[in-house]
């Protein structure tokens, strides 16, 4: 029997109609009986046939259900056929399939919207699990119906037909694009979807512009033989009456100018009408924002964004007006400007949070050890495009990318380029906005002051004498909405208030700083944030001008009011504040009064947080800053937290290890760890030696127990953390670390190994490997000669990073510290590989700043040198060259390792290099007078 000729069985028809519908059943037995038969059914060889054909014909009188019941059949029968295709399609027989591909396309007509709809579905999911060549004839036969060319197809079977073909375009573009026997179907499917857009049908031609969308960013051949035609046809329905073509129309003008701008350049200005009218559509919200998002892109294209000058006095208005709130935003923003300070967040209010990574050590950089986890100054900051990102849900009550936010980015773009011109045509709005009557209008203008902050900071700052106060004075607005965004823009202008004279700190930044503060506890939640945020943006800008016990009085006492106050979701933000101030005054909040304020607040969140919370790690971060803050101050807080932090690694670890063990379990959130080891790394710089080292050897379980399964653990921010606590113990605590070597330094050993590729990678900066590299050196340089079992493989494994050109010079520079430290101990080992790692060890140390670990490790190599000199004796300037670089003064301040001091041991090498290496003064004399002067002065050469 042919496939045109199969006939279901009527029994099993009916039997499957029945379950179908049941599927949709209120009665949950009944539901859950009716899927276990669907799911049975499926394995029926004729079962796709059975679908398709109850979901194509009219069956009511034929089955013995009514109408209602057979509409409601269809629905679960096509999502069943399209599930069924997805998962099975090349398993099913070639009758069946042939039998679906003859009869889906009757679903264009079937009068059910949804029928039409999952029509399209289908037939992309048989085009991606057969192929383009599964069912050449499709496409073909999709423009024919989309383009009426029988002269029968109803406007809606039209748009059936186009609708589909872009289902098939979205789902299957790679294989729309590959060659079929030297035959590309877009080669000829983009020429007939550009002529679809001249259809008397507005569906067809909005949709077939869709089409074509879809492949303009890949730049294939189809699209840029046909580039000239798609512009022209663009131009031309840029008159059309319809606003989904409109739309369509403004997208795919992005969309073709990200790929050849220089086709719109010469057509500016008739686009600038175009889109202005198109974004001054208030009754369409899409088709505003599809405008809208022109003048985003076009202002940050190079070759378009110069030619946007001349109509900056048009596009800076409708930016503007488009700003403002619309109709229902207002009414939805009235209706929830509540006093929620006192009521609990919401879950879905709750923001996840995640640690910082620390930093990398780098021994040739930076000397300040104790600095753990970074704050980003640009996360405070808006550059181009950014006002997106920053009015994103957390802080706008729109949670929805719209006209509003795309237009304060674009003005925030715009004033980057076009500076004071952008400001002038924003000026009269300003005036006559910020007083407006309606606070819509006037948040809008205080939108627009912010967004403009960086670009046109010339422009706007001999007005802000009098902007400023204004501002401020806003921080009282009656609407929550207008106080939330005023913290937002006076952030932005913190670091011009900040950076005044002491008279202009009095009049305006104190005002502003003493006016979010305030903010920060105002009864709206929202309103809070805002001002949270704004503070943090404030600190980072004005730095160290906060470093005043008048200003952190003030605000430590506003903090610890907040703790008190603040839910969840604020108390993210509150923690950034309190580390941010702790980064910028470091000392200052070692004051008795602000210790006896700041830490009872802190206390009391740290008892009431549980170690399971995941606002733990915030916390954990935020003590971090403040125990470096602290220093030694933190010693009578320190017992408790070094126990906690203990108790969280241990148990994340237990967790992971149990996830390991069953794949039923989630692995615990890595941020847990490392938050938990930067805190006991700054508690260990901190406090005292003796009192670190108590806590340390009384822990329980022991904390280099746990340091040994961190150091190991794959995941890189947590190596990255561990191997910074080793170094730290080893400067800090050594005789405590001293006794854990034997278990510890193997797998340090083992992080070095390059053999078998790189183990760290550079979207972390080689992070690990660098801390690696630096407590290896921390531990060679206390260590010495306890090294000697391991200094062999170190060598091979410091050497080999070394003259990876693959790793950046950074790691470079650390290998070679640390190779340089381990001679101080291990000279006699190391002196007989001289010759092989010498060379690379100089070219790695000659970009290497003075520091004091410079000098260690030269002095080291001066120990292996003195053992070996031959072994140096091609480049033996190099090395006089790099210790002529220190002074006398630093190299005395450097202690002395064993026996040695650097000076002594400097003399040691160059006296024996004046005993093997002919005319040696003489060709010393070979190097700028100024090496030759300081070798004279430090080491009597």
């Amino acid at each position: 029997m042919s496939t045109e000729q199969w006939q279901p069985q009527t029994e099993q028809l009916q039997q499957l109609a029945r379950c179908l519908v049941d599927t949709l059943n209120p009665q949950q037995n009944v539901r859950v009986e009716a899927e276990l038969m669907l799911k049975q059914a499926k394995n029926a060889p004729d079962i796709n046939n059975y679908l398709c054909f109850l979901m194509f014909n009219d069956l009511s009188a034929s089955i013995g259900l009514d109408k209602s019941s057979i509409a409601s059949a269809k629905r679960p029968a096509a999502l069943t056929l399209k599930n069924n295709i997805r998962n099975s399609y090349k398993q099913t027989s070639p009758e069946s399939q042939t039998f679906i591909r003859s009869n889906v396309l009757r679903g264009l007509e079937a009068p059910e919207p949804f029928i039409r709809s999952d029509t399209g579905l289908i037939i992309t999911e048989i085009i991606r699990q057969g192929g383009v060549m599964g069912w050449p004839e499709v496409m073909q036969t999709l423009l024919s119906v989309a383009g009426n060319e029988s002269g029968t197809a109803s406007e809606q079977i039209q748009e059936a037909a186009v609708k589909a073909l872009y289902k098939v375009c979205e789902d299957n573009k790679s294989q729309l694009c590959k060659s079929y026997e030297n035959q590309c179907p877009l080669d000829f499917l983009i020429p007939r979807l550009l002529s679809l857009t001249s259809s008397s049908t507005a569906a067809v031609r909005a949709n077939a512009l869709s089409c074509v969308n879809v492949f303009i960013p890949d730049v294939f051949d189809a699209i840029t033989q046909n580039l000239d035609d798609i512009v022209s046809r663009l131009f031309k329905l840029t008159e059309d009456q319809n606003e989904e073509v409109r739309k369509m129309v403004c997208r795919a003008l992005v969309l073709v100018g990200e790929i050849s701008p220089e086709s719109l350049a010469p057509h500016m200005a008739g686009l600038a009408d175009f889109i202005i009218t198109q974004q001054r559509s208030y009754n369409d919200a899409d088709l505003a924002l599809e405008a809208g998002e022109f003048w985003l892109f076009a202002s940050e294209q190079e070759i378009l964004r110069d030619s946007l000058r001349p109509f900056l006095p048009r596009i800076v208005p409708v930016l503007l007006e488009s700003m403002v709130y619309d109709e229902d935003s207002i009414q939805r923003l009235e209706d929830d400007a509540a006093e929620d300070a006192e009521q609990e967040d919401r879950e879905q209010d709750i923001k996840p949070a995640f640690a910082t990574a620390k930093g990398a050590r780098n021994a040739s950089i930076n000397t300040n050890h104790a600095q753990n986890g970074t704050h980003n100054a640009e996360d405070d900051e808006l550059s181009e495009g950014e006002i997106d990102e920053r009015l994103d849900a957390d802080d706008e009550p729109d949670e929805n990318w719209s006209v509003r936010k795309c237009s304060a980015a674009t003005l925030d773009v715009l004033s980057g380029h076009f500076h004071e011109a952008v400001f002038n045509e924003t000026l009269p709005y300003l005036r006559t906005n910020m007083v407006h009557t309606d606070w819509p209008n006037r948040e809008a203008a205080v939108l627009a002051i912010g967004a403009m902050a960086e670009g046109c900071m010339d422009a706007v700052q001999p007005h802000l004498p009098e902007l400023i106060p204004f501002l401020v004075s806003l921080l009282e607005d009656s609407q929550p909405i207008v106080r939330q965004i005023t913290c937002w823009s006076l952030g932005r202008y913190s670091s011009w208030a900040s950076h005044l004279d002491q008279s202009g700190k009095q009049q305006f930044f104190l005002p502003m700083m003493d006016g979010i503060l305030k903010r920060m506890l105002d009864p709206n939640k929202r309103v809070q944030e805002a001002a949270a945020s704004a503070f943090a943006s404030l600190e980072e800008k004005a730095n160290r001008q906060l470093d005043d016990p008048l200003y952190c009085r003030v605000i430590v006492q506003q903090f610890a009011q907040c703790f008190a106050r603040y839910k969840h979701r604020n108390m993210l933000i509150l923690y950034d504040c309190v580390q941010t101030l702790a980064e910028h005054v470091g000392p200052s909040l070692q004051m008795p009064e602000m210790i006896q304020t700041l830490m009872p607040a802190l206390t009391r969140r740290w008892e009431k947080v549980s170690d399971q919370s995941r606002e733990t790690f915030p916390l954990l971060e935020c003590l971090a800053y403040v125990v470096t803050a602290l220093g030694e101050a933190f010693a009578p807080y320190a017992e408790p937290v070094f126990r906690r932090c203990i108790k969280i690694i241990y148990q994340n670890l237990q967790d992971s290890l149990a996830a390991a063990n069953n794949s039923q379990l989630d692995d615990p959130v890595p941020d847990f760890l490392v938050t938990g080891l930067d805190l006991l790394s700054a508690i260990i710089q901190a406090i005292p030696e003796e009192q670190s080292a108590e806590l340390v050897t009384e822990s329980q379980p022991s904390m280099f127990d746990l340091l040994h399964f961190c150091m190991g653990n794959p995941n890189v921010e947590i190596r990255q953390s561990a191997y910074a606590l080793l170094g730290d113990s080893a400067i800090f605590i050594f005789m405590a670390l001293r006794p854990s070597l034997d278990k510890l330094i193997p797998i340090l050993v083992a992080q070095l190994d390059m053999q078998n590729g790189l183990p760290d990678s550079q979207e972390t900066g080689f992070a690990v490997t660098n801390n690696s590299c630096w407590s290896c050196g921390e531990i060679a340089m206390r260590a010495l000669s306890d090294m000697e079992p391991w200094v062999e493989t170190l060598l091979q494994r410091l050497y080999t990073i070394m003259n990876n050109p693959e790793l950046p010079q950074s790691l470079h520079e650390n290998a070679a510290i640390a190779l340089g430290r381990l001679g101080n101990g291990c000279a006699s080992t190391l002196a007989p590989h001289l010759a092989t790692f010498g060379p690379a060890f100089l070219q790695s140390m000659s970009t290497v700043d003075a520091t004091d670990e410079k000098i260690q490790s030269m002095k080291g190599m001066a120990e292996v040198a003195s053992r070996n000199p031959q072994g140096l004796e091609h480049c033996v300037l190099n090395f006089v060259n790099e210790i002529s670089q220190f002074d006398n003064s630093q190299l005395r301040s450097v202690m002395g390792i064993g026996m040695s001091t650097p000076i002594g041991a400097f003399q040691k090498a160059l006296s024996a290099y004046q005993q093997v290496v002919p005319n040696f003064n003489s060709m010393l004399s070979s190097l700028p007078p100024q090496v030759v002067q300081n070798l004279h002065q430090n080491y009597k050469i």
